[in-house]
């Protein structure tokens, strides 16, 4: 199945908000999430009937049960909506593919929010992602749970798609994971190659 694709084009979208709780979405990376407040079933069923297409947006903090629009980041990460089943209880389990990162220019609501977006080219990673790759080898190494889970979620043979999948998923801080997807893809590979040395540090007790 080919990677979902967003027209480069496309410079100001509109398009319904998905707040998420301490986890971030990742170009290039996939999410399933299980959606059952009121808000945010509003910006599915809205996805559902304008293309597939939403903004997911992290919570500044996870607790806030009903947020705001200012408990919410501005730099989140345009996704399609690949997968919407409807559960027993009136939830919806959902799957995001990540497909590239947008700013919040105006957002709109209360309850269940849109946005005017604006999607944001990564840049070039030039030489940064071959160092990050390779400090997620050494990690990796020593995690073969986590290199098979990484394995089955990979969705693009591009090496920047095992960074951003690795920024999804390792075991940092929510604070952190949205400072990388703030970030360009050098920045990105920069910074998480380092933090990726770190932890291998940490967990051998240097």
């Amino acid at each position: 199945m080919a990677t979902p694709t967003l027209d480069p084009s496309s410079v100001n979208l509109l398009l319904p908000v998905l707040p998420l709780r301490d986890v971030s979405l990742f170009p290039e990376a996939s999410l399933a999430v299980t959606v059952s407040r009121p808000g945010l079933l509003k910006a599915v069923d809205v996805a559902a009937r304008t293309g597939r297409r939403l903004l997911a947006l992290a919570q500044r903090d996870p607790a806030v049960v009903t947020p705001t629009a200012r408990d919410l980041h501005p730099l989140g990460t345009i996704a399609e909506v690949s997968e919407d089943v409807a559960q027993e209880d009136g939830s919806r389990k959902i799957e995001l593919d990540g497909l590239r990162r947008g700013r919040v220019l105006t957002l709109l609501g209360t309850d269940a929010f849109v946005a005017e977006v604006e999607a944001l080219d990564e840049g070039d990673p030039g030489d940064e992602w071959g160092a990050a790759v390779e400090a997620l080898a050494r990690y990796l190494h020593t995690h073969a749970d986590l290199r098979a889970f990484l394995d089955r979620q990979r969705r693009s043979k591009e090496p920047m798609a095992w960074v951003n999948l690795a920024c999804q998923h390792l075991p940092i801080t929510s604070t952190a994971r949205q400072k990388l997807l703030d970030s360009d893809a050098a920045s990105r590979c920069l910074k998480i190659g380092r933090g990726l040395d770190a932890l291998v540090r940490k967990e051998k007790g240097d």
